[in-house]
C-alpha cells in the first residue's frame, strides 16, 4: 500500500514528457528538421500572405474573406503551436518538453484544431446564404452578425480545449514516453494510471458527438448549396459557386476523417507509422493547404497578393483590420 502510494506521488509530481524522435541517427534528425522547417515556412507564409490580402484590400472586406482571415490566423496559430518544438527537438538532439509545456500545447493546440473546425461549419452556412438566399445575404451576413460569430467560435474553442485538456491531466501518468512528436491526447491517455482517464473519454465522446452534428449541418447545408448550384443557368456562373464550395468541402472531409482516424480508433501499445501518418494529416496537411486551396482559383485573392506582393501601397492603403461591407 505504501509502495503504491509513493509510486502515486512520483507520477503526479511528473516534470517532463519524452516526445518521439524520428530517428537515433543525428543525420536523419536534420533531415527531419529541414522538411518540417519547409513544411512550417510553406505553411506559415501562405497563411500570412492570406491575412494581409484580406486586410490590406478593403475590396476583400467582406463576410466570406473576413472568415478566411480568421482561418488563416487560426491555421498559423495551429501549426505554431506544434512544429517548432519539434524542430527544435530534432536540431539539439533532444526529446524532452516540460509538464506545464506539454498542458500549455494540448490546450491551445485544440482551442485552435476546435475554432477551426467550428469556423468551417459557420463558412458553410455563410455560403449557403450566399448561394440559396442571395437576396437576403446583406442582412442575415452583416458586420456585427459575422463578428458575433467569429467572437462565439473562438469561445468555443477555447472551452473545447479546456474541457479536453483537464480531461487528459485529470489522471495521473505511468509513463513520461510519448509515442507521438507532440502532445497528443490519444498517445497521453495511453499513459494513464487511473480510471480519471474516463474523464477524457467521456469528452471524447461529447466532441464526437458535437463533431457530427456540425459534419451533418454541412453535408445538408451542401446538398442545399449544390441543388441550387445547378439551377444556375450560366456555366461560368456554376463554375463559380463550386469553386467556392468544393475546397471547403475537401477541407472538412480531410479534417474530420483523418481527425476522427486518430481520436476514434481503439489505442494500441506500441507506436505506428499510421498513426503518426494521420495525425500529420489532419494537424499539418490542412494549414498547408487551405491558402492554396482558398487562393489558387479564386481570382479576387489573386489579385490583392499580386497588389501586395508587386506594387506598392499609396497612403490610403495603410494596415487596417477589416470593416466588413453591408
Amino acid at each position: 500500500m505504501l509502495l503504491k502510494e509513493h509510486s502515486l506521488v512520483n507520477q503526479s509530481s511528473l516534470e517532463e514528457f519524452l516526445l518521439m524522435e524520428f530517428s537515433n541517427v543525428r543525420e536523419l534528425q536534420l533531415l527531419h528538421f529541414m522538411v518540417f522547417l519547409v513544411l512550417y515556412l510553406v505553411a506559415a507564409t501562405g497563411n500570412l500572405l492570406i491575412i494581409s490580402a484580406v486586410a490590406l484590400d478593403h475590396h476583400l472586406h467582406t463576410p466570406m474573406y473576413f472568415f478566411l482571415m480568421n482561418l488563416a490566423i487560426q491555421d498559423l496559430c495551429q501549426i505554431s503551436v506544434i512544429i517548432p518544438k519539434s524542430m527544435i527537438n530534432s536540431l539539439l538532439n533532444t526529446r524532452h518538453i516540460s509538464y506545464s509545456g506539454c498542458v500549455a500545447q494540448v490546450l491551445l493546440f485544440l482551442l485552435f484544431v476546435g475554432s477551426d473546425f467550428f469556423l468551417l461549419t459557420v463558412m458553410a452556412y455563410d455560403r449557403y446564404v450566399a448561394i440559396c438566399n442571395p437576396l437576403q445575404y446583406e442582412k442575415v451576413m452583416n458586420k456585427q452578425a459575422c463578428i458575433h460569430m467569429v467572437i462565439i467560435v473562438w469561445i468555443a474553442g477555447f472551452f473545447y480545449g479546456v474541457l479536453h485538456t483537464g480531461g487528459t491531466f485529470a489522471s495521473p501518468f505511468c509513463s513520461n514516453v510519448i509515442n507521438q512528436f507532440f502532445c497528443e491526447i490519444p498517445q497521453l491517455l495511453k499513459l494513464a494510471c487511473s480510471d480519471l482517464y474516463l474523464i477524457e473519454i467521456g469528452v471524447i465522446s461529447f466532441s464526437a458527438i458535437v463533431g457530427l452534428g456540425c459534419f451533418v449541418f454541412i453535408v445538408v447545408t451542401y446538398v442545399h448549396i449544390f441543388n441550387a448550384v445547378l439551377k444556375i443557368p450560366s456555366v461560368q456562373g456554376r463554375q463559380k459557386a463550386f469553386s467556392t464550395c468544393l475546397p471547403h468541402l475537401i477541407v472538412v472531409s480531410v479534417f474530420l476523417s483523418t481527425g476522427c482516424f486518430v481520436y476514434l480508433k481503439p489505442t494500441s501499445t506500441s507506436p505506428s507509422r499510421l498513426d503518426l501518418a494521420f495525425t500529420m494529416m489532419y494537424s499539418i496537411v490542412p494549414p498547408l493547404m487551405n491558402p492554396v486551396i482558398y487562393s489558387i482559383r479564386n481570382k479576387e485573392i489573386k489579385h490583392a497578393l499580386s497588389k501586395l506582393l508587386f506594387f506598392r501601397y499609396s497612403s490610403r492603403n495603410t494596415f487596417s483590420i477589416p470593416v466588413l461591407q453591408r
